[in-house]
């Protein structure tokens, strides 16, 4: 059963302890609020300055999981502050661990900052969780998908228009890599798993999946330097570096160019077109 007030209070106490500054957001010179305004945190977790302020005065209809992961991550809770506002609003914790997408309050910090840099968190598998402004510019909304399609391993095999965005010298090597780290996840998760639903489904979809399957290799890497394409600025060769959540098995990739390079210039530009110009592939 929800717990309204409860619900209330901790939502009130969590927006009043949140700084613009914790979430990318610039503070101006006649602030006055204590902490984030009810209209910053809507915005943040994807939905009405109205729907948000009836919670927090107790009313409004209760929200589900999916609200309340918005939420959660809104605010930027820890794991346990999620576990407890899913609680007050009636429903069971979320999984922890490996097959949680809930990101860690210090990866969102550090991603809100990199507002001029191509930046992702992804899970294990690919899904796409967050993405800076300019990540979006780079690859186009890798969020936007569900189902099987979030794991970027999975596009790869069963929507081949996937694959425009990486130069066709790198195909054959990222095939490799793709199958080899689902190989390997599955034998750490065993089944049942997300890992495992997704060998089985493109073992079923895919004969380039199961020819690379079969080779049962382990290990494959991909390069430090990876070449992407965009639909209008061409290549870029850009190298990406990663942090490490292994409580949550996400990672935050962040992709960067040589200075003075024509890559670099590239990206300067990118900042300028932003993603209205970018149509990814269905």
């Amino acid at each position: 059963m929800i717990d309204r007030a409860g619900l209330a209070d901790f939502l009130r106490r969590r927006r009043e302890a949140l700084q613009p500054e914790d979430v990318g957001m610039v503070r101006g010179p006649r602030r006055r609020t204590e902490g984030l305004r009810r209209e910053e945190v809507a915005v943040l977790c994807h939905m009405s300055t109205d729907y948000y302020a009836r919670l927090e005065r107790g009313g409004g209809p209760a929200p589900s999981e999916q609200m309340l992961a918005a939420i959660a991550q809104g605010l930027h809770l820890t794991i346990d502050e999620r576990d407890h506002l899913f609680r007050l609003a009636g429903h069971r914790a979320p999984p922890r661990g490996y097959s949680s997408d809930h990101v860690s309050p210090g990866m969102l910090r550090i991603l809100d900052r990199l507002v001029d840099t191509p930046a992702e968190i992804v899970t294990e598998l690919g899904e796409t969780l967050r993405q800076t402004p300019l990540g979006v510019a780079l690859t186009g909304d890798t969020t936007r998908f569900t189902g099987a399609s979030r794991s970027l391993g999975y596009r790869w095999f069963a929507d081949p228009a996937t694959r425009a965005l990486y130069a066709p010298r790198d195909h054959e090597l990222l095939s490799r890599m793709w199958v080899s780290g689902l190989r390997e996840i599955v034998s750490v998760r065993g089944r049942p798993s997300r890992a495992a639903e997704l060998a089985d489904a493109l073992l079923e979809e895919s004969p380039e999946f199961r020819s690379l399957w079969d080779l049962h290799e382990v290990g494959v890497r991909p390069s430090d330097v990876k070449h992407l394409v965009h639909p209008e600025l061409g290549e870029l060769e850009l190298s990406c570096q990663t942090l490490v959540d292994p409580a949550q098995s996400q990672y935050l990739l962040v992709y960067t160019a040589v200075p003075g390079s024509e890559s670099h210039d590239k990206l300067r530009l990118l900042s300028v077109i932003g993603a209205t110009s970018f149509a990814p592939p269905r």
